[in-house]
């Protein structure tokens, strides 16, 4: 077993802050680095210690040479890389290794291996996954592109074969429109992971999206923590994740979950990871990819599991075997998290960006909020437009609703808009209460999504804005009461 007392946390925002409070809680020291735009952040001021990297935006995050540096003169044990900048970059796997500091997550061979679409569905396929009918090796070149289109049948889909998280994805139904489609998943695919391979294969209409998160140690134990239901999305990104399924029964999700385990087994997978999978109208299950990092989602699994996510993470990478065999997995009640992003839901959900003016949170039983917000944070413009996750649970799905219902309405932002509007209009929507949704429920249905009034609050939140604005001028004129302009609830 190797000692971890001290980690760089190479990432920023909530997930860093995340981080930071798993530290705490195994007494490990933290380490934060920051890029300039980065200074003001909370998870820079909660960690122990602090280091700027030179470079704006999202570049100071992929200085993995630098990165290193830091954490070697900091005396760092380990690194943990979060999600996104380089979390799932074998390359900086291995040069933590070859630099004596422990990469909290996968081996570098198994995060190439997953990073790299076709080469992932293969292995799968060989220890016994079922995978979507396509193509064998990624392509770049059009023609190439149309004939197999043509072999495999319309409607097909066009992927990044190194990237994921929706970027490089494109649907084709017919023929004629093949080659703008794919021109732009290209393109889209050398923005974001700088090579324009793509393969195709054949698109499953309306599935729901379902990924199994798996849990393994270094000695061949490997377990689940259930299943997220992922299918509401916009533009192929995560807008809702949802544990248990309310679609699936329990045969298809005990498949899922078998299937995931076993494969992991047989490939010697370490650390977490989800494994994702499109289950259609006839619960046929197709394997789609592989996550070797912890995910956006993680939360949702925690609160029915009880399981620290993070925390097992870090232990896994130190050595020690799992605490828990799958009898000891305990399933509790629904849990529901809301991507919540500096988004214009009016305005083709285009990024906004600005000063937090007033912040009112959601709180009381069963609602967690993962953010790094706090009231006079400047947004930087060059990140993602994420800002953090709501999260709720109650024991049924009926109950999640309500409880979601109601922290939405508890949670206000004003100095930008965000995506709220539309999460209010999805839980009072009468398909998503009953459990009748897919992978093309918010196409369907946004059209009829009333968000015109970004900023309406509920009343008691007006009530609270008027009760704080009150007080604000009792302290600054010295007013006994201001009674006679304004009513007490």
């Amino acid at each position: 077993m190797e000692k971890i007392s001290k980690i760089l946390i190479a990432n920023r925002g909530e997930i860093a802050l995340r981080i930071i409070r798993a530290c705490k809680e195994l007494e490990i020291k933290s380490v934060v680095i920051f890029s300039e735009e980065d200074v003001n952040g909370v998870w820079v001021a909660k960690a122990d210690e602090c280091y700027p990297i030179v470079g704006n935006s999202v570049d100071a995050y992929l200085k993995y040479n630098k990165i290193i540096d830091i954490a070697k003169k900091t005396k760092c044990d380990a690194i943990h890389p979060g999600y996104g900048f380089l979390s799932e970059s074998a390359e900086f796997a291995q040069e933590c290794e070859d630099n004596s500091l422990i990469f909290i997550g996968p081996k570098p061979q198994h995060i190439e291996l997953f990073g790299d679409k076709m080469a992932s569905k293969e292995a799968m396929k060989k220890v016994g996954v079922p995978v979507v009918e396509g193509i064998n090796t990624p392509i770049t070149d059009m023609d190439e592109g149309k004939k197999i289109a043509q072999k495999i049948g319309y409607p097909i889909i066009i992927k990044a074969a190194f990237g994921g998280g929706g970027r490089g994805m494109r649907i084709v139904h017919f023929a004629d429109d093949f080659a703008n489609m794919f021109e732009s998943a290209t393109n889209e695919s050398i923005k974001y992971f700088g090579k324009g391979d793509v393969f195709i294969e054949k698109y499953v209409q309306n599935p729901r999206h379902i990924e199994i998160q798996v849990v393994a140690d270094k000695y061949g134990n490997v377990l689940h923590l259930g299943e997220r239901d992922c299918s509401i999305q916009r533009r192929h990104q995560k807008v809702i994740e949802i544990t248990p399924s309310p679609l699936l029964n329990d045969e298809v999700r005990q498949r899922l979950c078998k299937i995931s385990v076993d494969a992991m087994k047989k490939l010697g997978y370490e650390s977490v990871g989800t494994v994702e999978f499109l289950v259609d109208e006839r619960d046929e299950v197709y394997f789609i990819e592989m996550n070797t990092r912890v995910q956006v989602e993680h939360p949702v699994t925690e609160i029915v599991t009880g399981v620290d996510i993070i925390q097992r993470m870090i232990e896994i990478a130190a050595g020690d075997k799992l605490k828990y065999t799958q009898e000891q997995i305990q399933f509790r009640g629904y849990a529901i998290e809301f991507r919540i992003n500096s988004e214009d839901p009016q305005n083709n959900f285009f990024p906004t960006t600005g000063t937090v003016k007033k912040y009112l949170t959601p709180g009381g039983p069963g609602v967690r909020l993962d953010t790094s917000l706090y009231s006079g944070y400047t947004l930087p413009t060059c990140y993602d437009s994420m800002l953090g996750k709501l999260i709720v649970w109650a024991l049924d799905w009926k109950g999640a609703v309500a409880k979601a219902r109601r922290a939405l309405d508890e949670f206000h932002i004003e100095g930008f808009k965000t995506n709220i509007p539309l999460h209010r209009e999805i839980v009072i929507d009468e398909s998503f209460k009953n459990g009748e949704f897919d992978t093309g429920y918010l196409d369907t249905n946004m059209d009829r999504f009333n968000m015109d009034a970004q900023s309406s609050i509920s009343s008691e939140e007006e009530k609270t804005l008027k009760l704080a604005e009150m007080v604000k001028q009792i302290k600054e004129n010295n007013l006994v009461s201001l009674q006679n302009n304004f009513t007490l609830y």
